[in-house]
């Protein structure tokens, strides 16, 4: 067996605090996109996505909403996997560094890696569910 480093001991704080951290992104740009809605709805109108409110109202949610129930660990499980779904999909059409160059292709490369990254966190968190400091776990769902 290997060693755990102390980790089983501090499982549950740990996941807590990864859950903030992992969020607090999330959480502060989809906040940023609900007070500044009609904004966000113009900045996704220019990268040319199909309606843009929708767009906008889908980015809101997933962020913003999707992130708190998160960071409380309702539902930690699925919205996981789902959040991991919508932050692969945003590296797909926001971030396609691909087609750029220069400065601009840079920032949009390290944008994309960095939520291929989050991605692997949110599946982690997928696998290990909420621990015991979530909503989850006080509803006596699987963590």
């Amino acid at each position: 067996m290997a060693p755990r480093f102390g980790a089983d001991g501090e499982r549950d704080g740990l996941l807590l605090a990864s859950r903030i951290l992992l969020m607090l992104l999330f959480v502060i740009f989809g906040w940023e996109k609900l007070i500044g809605f009609s904004g966000t709805v113009g900045y996704f109108a220019q990268l040319g996505l199909p309606e843009p409110p929708i767009a906008a109202l889908i980015a809101v949610v997933m962020e913003f909403f999707v992130g708190l129930a998160i960071v409380v660990g309702a539902f930690t499980r699925p919205l996981a996997i789902l959040l991991a779904i919508y932050t692969i999909a945003t590296a797909l059409i926001g971030h396609h560094f691909w087609t750029l160059s220069g400065m601009a292709r840079m920032e949009s490369e390290i944008n994309f890696f960095k939520n291929v990254s989050i991605t692997g966190g949110l599946i982690l968190l997928y696998v290990t569910g909420a621990g015991r400091y979530s909503v989850d776990a006080r509803m006596n769902r699987a963590d």
